[in-house]
Protein backbone atom coordinates (compact mmCIF):
# COMPACT_ATOMS: atom_id res chain seq x y z
CA UNK A 1 0.00 0.00 0.00
CA UNK A 2 1.35 3.46 -1.06
CA UNK A 3 0.88 6.42 1.26
CA UNK A 4 0.90 9.93 0.03
CA UNK A 5 1.79 13.17 2.32
CA UNK A 6 1.57 16.54 0.86
CA UNK A 7 2.72 19.49 2.50
CA UNK A 8 3.72 23.12 1.74
CA UNK A 9 0.31 24.78 1.19
CA UNK A 10 -1.00 28.01 2.93
CA UNK A 11 -1.85 31.54 2.01
CA UNK A 12 -0.12 33.77 -0.21
CA UNK A 13 -1.35 37.18 -1.65
CA UNK A 14 -1.20 37.19 -5.76
CA UNK A 15 1.97 37.17 -7.55
CA UNK A 16 3.18 35.12 -4.59
CA UNK A 17 4.57 31.13 -4.68
CA UNK A 18 4.49 28.00 -3.27
CA UNK A 19 6.18 24.50 -3.17
CA UNK A 20 4.11 21.52 -2.24
CA UNK A 21 5.76 18.31 -1.64
CA UNK A 22 4.30 15.26 -1.69
CA UNK A 23 6.22 12.27 0.21
CA UNK A 24 5.61 8.42 -0.42
CA UNK A 25 6.13 5.99 1.88
CA UNK A 26 7.07 3.25 -0.63
CA UNK A 27 10.60 1.84 -1.18
CA UNK A 28 11.20 3.04 -4.25
CA UNK A 29 9.11 5.76 -6.08
CA UNK A 30 10.36 5.36 -9.43
CA UNK A 31 8.40 3.53 -11.83
CA UNK A 32 5.06 5.21 -10.50
CA UNK A 33 3.60 8.19 -12.57
CA UNK A 34 2.25 11.15 -10.28
CA UNK A 35 -0.23 13.68 -10.49
CA UNK A 36 -1.60 17.28 -8.84
CA UNK A 37 -4.91 17.54 -9.07
CA UNK A 38 -7.12 20.45 -7.04
CA UNK A 39 -10.45 21.11 -5.62
CA UNK A 40 -12.08 24.17 -5.50
CA UNK A 41 -15.16 24.43 -3.42
CA UNK A 42 -18.44 23.10 -5.39
CA UNK A 43 -15.95 22.37 -8.43
CA UNK A 44 -15.37 18.95 -9.28
CA UNK A 45 -11.58 18.03 -9.21
CA UNK A 46 -9.30 18.86 -11.94
CA UNK A 47 -5.86 17.86 -13.03
CA UNK A 48 -2.46 20.39 -12.71
CA UNK A 49 0.27 18.30 -13.92
CA UNK A 50 1.68 14.98 -14.29
CA UNK A 51 4.85 13.56 -14.32
CA UNK A 52 6.31 10.34 -15.64
CA UNK A 53 7.82 7.72 -13.73
CA UNK A 54 11.46 8.86 -14.55
CA UNK A 55 10.59 12.25 -14.63
CA UNK A 56 11.48 12.68 -18.42
CA UNK A 57 8.18 13.62 -19.26
CA UNK A 58 5.51 16.21 -17.71
CA UNK A 59 2.23 17.11 -18.77
CA UNK A 60 0.45 20.25 -17.46
CA UNK A 61 -3.14 21.82 -17.72
CA UNK A 62 -3.60 24.64 -20.05
CA UNK A 63 -4.25 27.35 -16.46
CA UNK A 64 -1.43 26.70 -14.91
CA UNK A 65 1.12 26.30 -18.35
CA UNK A 66 4.30 28.44 -17.47
CA UNK A 67 3.33 29.01 -14.16
CA UNK A 68 4.07 25.70 -12.22
CA UNK A 69 6.73 22.94 -12.70
CA UNK A 70 6.37 19.03 -11.45
CA UNK A 71 9.13 17.72 -10.09
CA UNK A 72 10.48 14.58 -8.80
CA UNK A 73 13.65 13.43 -6.45
CA UNK A 74 13.09 9.35 -6.60
CA UNK A 75 16.16 9.29 -4.13
CA UNK A 76 13.88 11.02 -1.71
CA UNK A 77 10.49 9.21 -3.09
CA UNK A 78 9.25 12.93 -3.22
CA UNK A 79 7.31 14.79 -5.87
CA UNK A 80 7.20 19.01 -5.76
CA UNK A 81 4.70 21.67 -7.56
CA UNK A 82 6.50 24.39 -7.65
CA UNK A 83 3.91 27.09 -8.43
CA UNK A 84 4.78 30.55 -9.50
CA UNK A 85 2.57 34.29 -10.44
CA UNK A 86 -0.30 32.61 -8.80
CA UNK A 87 -3.85 33.79 -9.21
CA UNK A 88 -6.57 34.00 -6.93
CA UNK A 89 -8.36 31.42 -9.02
CA UNK A 90 -5.57 28.94 -8.16
CA UNK A 91 -7.74 28.61 -4.83
CA UNK A 92 -8.26 25.01 -3.71
CA UNK A 93 -7.28 22.04 -2.23
CA UNK A 94 -4.76 20.09 -3.86
CA UNK A 95 -3.56 16.73 -4.34
CA UNK A 96 -1.00 14.69 -4.65
CA UNK A 97 -1.47 11.33 -6.64
CA UNK A 98 -0.02 8.08 -7.90
CA UNK A 99 -0.55 5.35 -10.30
CA UNK A 100 0.58 1.43 -9.83
CA UNK A 101 0.83 1.39 -13.80
CA UNK A 102 3.29 2.92 -16.18
CA UNK A 103 1.12 5.08 -18.14
CA UNK A 104 1.09 8.59 -17.83
CA UNK A 105 -2.84 10.18 -17.16
CA UNK A 106 -4.84 13.36 -16.60
CA UNK A 107 -7.64 11.38 -15.37
CA UNK A 108 -8.22 11.63 -11.36
CA UNK A 109 -10.25 8.30 -11.81
CA UNK A 110 -7.47 6.48 -13.43
CA UNK A 111 -5.17 7.11 -10.40
CA UNK A 112 -4.51 4.52 -7.38
CA UNK A 113 -3.51 6.12 -4.99
CA UNK A 114 -3.93 9.34 -3.21
CA UNK A 115 -2.77 11.87 -0.86
CA UNK A 116 -5.17 13.98 1.99
CA UNK A 117 -4.80 17.34 0.35
CA UNK A 118 -2.82 20.45 0.98
CA UNK A 119 -5.06 23.79 1.03
CA UNK A 120 -3.66 26.95 -1.00
CA UNK A 121 -5.19 29.91 -0.45
CA UNK A 122 -4.42 33.02 -2.97
CA UNK A 123 -5.98 36.68 -1.95
CA UNK A 124 -5.82 39.36 -4.76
Amino acid sequence: QVQLVESGGGSVQAGGSLRLSCAASVRTLRPYPMGWFRQAPGKEREFVAAISGSGGNTYYADSVKGRFTISRDNAKNTVYLQMNSLKPEDTAVYYCAGRATMAVTTTPNEYDYWGQGTQVTVSS
